[in-house]
């Protein structure tokens, strides 16, 4: 369960409301509240029924004692009355389990409401927190021309998008990614697959050298009961690639199999808080999203992803939320791109989580916004679905830990923005000064073809 029973009683009119607030359909509260009642009226029934069972039990075994007949009418009588009893228990423990089956499943669809400082509404009603960086223009002056005293018409140049870009250097091949898996899966090539392996490892060595994260490895693949915890299934099946022989499903990002790293277990206080960095590969089917963004990498099946997970005491998740969203601007500003951080409104935010900021990066050559990290905070949600938690002190009652994650970053928009932003006049891209070690140059430029003999 997600939301929780108890809960679910004690705060039926926020939790209802918080669906209401998200666009999901409140009647899922209902039938849980309704549900729950009926759950507790069978336990209830069958508890009071095997204690008369155990009552008629007593009863034979002193008729007996006392002198009656085993086979006799008085015991005969009460055999039956109990017989009687067994049937019905056995009629109700049935029937309460399907009931605890159906609640159970039904408290998965329960999202977990937003935070009382989520601004309610859909995407009009996101909040820019912060600006960062100057947002570039697509026409550019051409240099030597900068300035308030460039003359009247004077010569500029203009931003090309970055699969223009990628085809002049002949970094990333749609087509051929296309031909080997079908369209969304791109071919990074040359200096294409150099800078993506050099922004992961220069991810991971921030997050791990100076932001203090152990770096871990996931599993390209999960199971069910890891998609479950996690709140992927049941909200986002059509949204994953299934591995049907084997019932395993390709990530969607990290985020699954490195916060079920802990499912099932009790942590020491002492070891929280509990900070990963892992890369993965990412898989989403984008069921739905036909004919959007169909250029370049801006929507695609595959891309690569930095993650960051965190496991926090409760009283300390806010702040935790806080400093991972700064761990995710501090990549951008040191990779110089003009970005912004978003509060996003509760039917922007997803499913799962109770506060999201969204990162954005300005992509000059398509004059967009284009988000490269949600940084989310899911309070006890996750939690209480994988049965993760934490003894604030020896001995005491275990408590649901609060989870934490966001992107550090993805990868696809990410090297887009970066392609647009530090383009050339010629078409060649600069190269970030914290990336050259990673990279070996200074200056991504096509490689000359070798002439047809």
């Amino acid at each position: 369960m997600s939301v929780g029973a108890q809960r679910l009683r004690e705060d039926h009119d926020r939790v209802r409301q918080g669906a209401i607030d998200k666009g999901e359909d409140p009647s899922v509260v209902d039938r849980a509240i309704e549900l729950d009642v009926r759950r507790r009226e069978l336990a209830n029934e069958g508890d009071r029924l095997k204690a008369e069972r155990n009552l008629a039990s007593k009863r034979i075994g002193e008729a007996i004692r006392g002198g009656a007949q085993p086979g006799g009418g008085e015991v005969a009588e009460l055999r039956a009355a109990s017989t009687e009893l067994g049937g019905r228990i056995d009629a109700i423990d049935a029937e309460l389990a399907a009931v605890e089956g159906e609640l159970d499943e039904t408290l998965l669809r329960i999202p977990n409401p937003a935070d009382p400082d989520v601004p309610v509404g859909g995407e009009e009603a996101n909040v820019t927190i912060r600006e960062w960086g100057e947002q570039l223009p697509r026409e550019q002056p051409a240099e030597g021309e900068v300035g308030a005293d460039a003359e009247p018409g004077a010569r500029t140049w203009t931003r090309r998008p970055h699969w223009e870009l990628a085809q002049g250097l002949d970094i990333i091949d749609n087509a051929r990614g296309a031909k080997i898996a079908g369209s969304g899966f791109p071919v990074y090539k040359g200096a294409g697959s150099a800078l993506q392996r050099g922004l992961i490892n220069w991810f991971l060595d921030v997050h791990t050298r100076e932001h203090g994260m152990t770096e871990v490895w996931p599993p390209a693949v999960v199971n069910a009961t890891s998609a479950r915890g996690t709140g992927q299934i049941p909200d986002k099946e059509d949204q994953m690639y299934v591995v049907t022989r084997d019932d395993l499903y390709l990530v969607p990002t990290a985020e699954v199999p490195v916060t079920n790293l802990h499912r099932d277990e009790i942590l020491d206080a002492a070891e929280l808080p509990i900070r990963y960095a892992a890369y993965s590969p990412c898989f989403r089917r984008e069921a739905g999203a036909a004919g959007k963004d169909t250029r370049g990498i801006l929507r695609v099946h595959q891309f690569d992803k930095v993650e960051m997970v965190l496991f926090e005491k409760p009283t300390e998740s806010d702040a935790a939320l806080e400093w991972m969203t700064a761990r995710a601007e501090v990549l951008l500003q040191r990779l110089g791109l003009a970005h912004r951080v978003l509060l996003m409104a509760t039917r922007e935010m997803g499913f799962v989580q109770a506060k999201k900021y969204d990162l954005e990066v300005w992509a000059p050559g398509v004059e967009r916004w284009l988000e490269v990290s949600s940084c989310s905070n899911f309070r006890d949600y996750q939690a209480r679905r994988m049965a993760i938690r934490y003894r604030p002190e020896p001995g005491a009652k275990p408590e649901l830990v609060h989870t934490l994650n966001g992107s550090g970053l993805a990868l696809a928009r990410t090297v887009a923005a970066l392609l647009e932003t530090y383009q050339q006049p010629d078409g060649s891209i600069e190269v970030p000064d914290v990336l050259e070690p990673y990279l070996g140059v200074d200056r991504i430029a096509a490689v000359p073809q070798a002439s047809a003999r």
